[in-house]
């Protein structure tokens, strides 16, 4: 008899947001108790499995994306006992777990980066992060022109003189994708967490972890008003072909254990293609349809869009996930009660005014620089 189709191709997947979904020990802050208390809630409405946001242990400089210890939970939040219960009663209620991970980054707090700061420059504690001599005479320039997602320089100076790498927050630094032991311990932690039960992962910024080697600096950007690209070609440090050899091995890792194990990627790509490449055959399941969450209430535009995606999709043998907001956008009823002053174009950067005016160098809107 043919193999039924993998649990994910038609999921109902439900995001908690774990601090502000229910309090279980009545503190004011959401925990593992208060989410295994809401399970058959979360039955009763149809969903299949529940997206997680970080839940391990950080400082909480970003809402827990600055992850301290990848293999242990928050105390905020409950115990490792405690999410291991969860996954054992979720998985009773016929709802599968998925939580999210962070590669490109850890917390400034996280062993690795504090050994790095103590060992200081050359050392290879170091080598797992981005680390560089800053420009100009005396250092105290930046080594490249990249900013951050959150505002200003994407690097930080320390005081022994090198600069550290940060596409997000100066408390998350980025990790060195081309360092061995990187690869390798994210393995393990996938492992880690597959072997407690968990049914699959979100990868957080999935089209980040590569960086250019040489570090250039971003290309110039022009004013769109004069007809010139604003989008960058060969981006140095998104979407690089480089990262889907990583997601090659994650994927032979999930298939060792049984019960469809499943990624879904937070990639934002240039075109319908780039994104296709995270989700072929050998690579991811599935990832987000930012198409999709962008699109206006608009019958034509929606039908577009969905017409677009699932020929897109359909080529490389993927399924389309339909997308209609998460933590980083307005929500939807929000989004499409109100009017748009532009309409969204595919692959146009999210704003929650309207379309902004990032373009790509063919002069097609482009995803958003984060």
């Amino acid at each position: 008899m043919p193999r039924s189709a993998p649990w994910w191709r038609s999921a109902v997947i439900y995001q908690v947001y774990i601090r502000s979904f229910a309090d279980g020990n009545g503190d004011g802050v959401g925990d593992i108790a208060g989410l295994r208390s809401r399970l058959p809630y979360l039955k009763s409405l149809g969903v299949d499995a529940i997206w997680i946001n970080p839940w391990y242990k950080s400082p909480m400089a970003d809402h827990g994306y600055d992850v301290a210890d990848f293999r242990d939970i928050d105390p905020r939040f409950g115990t490792l006992s405690d999410a291991e219960r969860l996954i054992e009663e979720a998985h009773a209620h016929g709802i599968r777990v998925i939580p999210d991970i962070v590669p490109n980054h850890t917390s400034d707090q996280h062993a690795w980066f504090q050994a790095a700061l103590t060992a200081g420059p050359g050392s290879p504690e170091r080598e797992r992060y981005v680390f560089r001599p800053g420009r100009g005479p005396d250092g105290a320039q930046p080594p490249n022109d990249w900013v951050s997602c959150f505002g200003g320089p994407a690097w930080t100076r320390l005081p022994d003189g090198q600069w550290y790498l940060h596409l997000f927050a100066p408390q998350q630094p980025d990790l060195n994708w081309q360092h061995p032991e990187v690869r390798s311990e994210f393995e393990s932690v996938l492992r880690f967490w597959f072997s407690r039960g968990v049914d699959g992962f979100r990868i957080d910024v999935a089209h980040g972890l590569i960086k250019h080697p040489e570090l250039p600096d971003l290309p110039p950007r022009r004013d769109p008003d004069e007809g010139q690209p604003l989008r960058h070609i060969d981006h140095p440090h998104w979407d690089r072909d480089e990262v889907h050899e990583i997601y090659r091995a994650w994927r032979r890792v999930a298939d060792e254990f049984p019960g469809d194990r499943s990624f879904v990627a937070e990639a934002w790509a240039d075109t319908p293609e780039r994104l296709a490449a995270y989700v072929r055959q050998d690579g991811l399941h599935t990832a987000f349809n930012f198409d999709f969450l962008m699109s206006s209430w608009d019958p034509k535009d929606l039908r577009a869009v969905i017409d677009d995606s699932l020929a897109m999709l359909g080529a490389v043998g993927a399924p389309a996930t339909w997308v209609l907001s998460n933590h980083d956008v307005m929500r939807h009823p929000s989004r499409y009660g109100r009017r748009t002053a532009r309409r969204w174009v595919a692959n146009e950067s999210y704003r929650p005014e309207g379309p902004s005016t990032w373009t790509s160098a063919s002069g097609a809107p482009g995803p958003p620089p984060c």
